[in-house]
């Protein structure tokens, strides 16, 4: 399949999980949550890639496609942002947990993905 069909597919169903997500939590828990979960289900897409458990298209529908557009730097740094002119120590808090916290999400969802393979 064309690989621009199937991101574009992904992204448009990526984009409408993130949007639900956002409208079930406040801000700036929807997006910490998107951003966590996405980076775990990208470690666990990229190690079944490499381990060619699934394809390249489906790393493309998965990964790049729903992936990409479920997960989202640009409203974590506004909200980011926005944290700091209330409560900077918030702000502070929210950029080293999802900073911290996304890699290691990602290296837990790929290595786990590894000791189930």
């Amino acid at each position: 399949m064309n690989s621009y069909i199937l991101v574009a597919t992904g992204g448009a169903l990526g984009a409408v999980l993130r949007f639900a997500i956002s409208q079930m939590l406040e801000t700036p828990w929807g997006t910490l949550t998107v951003n966590a979960l996405g980076s775990l289900l990208l470690g666990i897409c990229m190690a079944a890639l490499a381990s060619e458990m699934i394809s390249e298209d489906v790393a493309l529908l998965l990964g790049t496609g729903i992936l990409g557009a479920f997960t989202t730097m640009s409203a974590f740094s506004v909200e980011t942002i926005e944290l700091w002119e209330s409560t900077p120590s918030h702000a502070i808090g929210y950029a080293v947990l999802t900073i911290l916290l996304c890699p290691l999400l990602a290296l837990a969802g790929w290595k786990g993905y590894e000791l189930t393979a």
